[in-house]
């Protein structure tokens, strides 16, 4: 089934597929979630998914991401795929 805007009461729509974004780390502590302190946060896994679009409100949500990170910062070769896909955005939260 696909996924449902509850304030709207309609199916999303698939907007994107093959989205690339970022799963962030915190630099150190325990940094606040979110991208108002981004630069408290790492790049930490490469991940894909699929972005989905409510047609009544607009919102927008990543759906469909695989089991296992496409690549993650201790491996070699990591930065060199984050430029490749060229990720979306990055989550800032843990």
């Amino acid at each position: 089934m696909k996924p449902i805007c509850v304030p709207c009461e309609r199916f999303y729509r698939p907007a994107k597929n093959g989205l690339y974004f970022l799963e962030g780390m915190p630099r150190e502590g325990n940094p606040p979630p979110g991208k108002q302190f981004d630069l408290l946060w790492a790049n930490y896994k490469l991940w894909q998914g699929d972005k989905w679009k409510c047609p009544g409100c607009g919102h927008e949500i990543v759906v469909g991401v695989g089991r296992e990170p496409i690549a993650e910062h201790y491996q070699p070769g990591f930065r060199h795929q984050v430029e490749t896909y060229k990720p979306a955005f990055r989550v800032n939260d843990c």
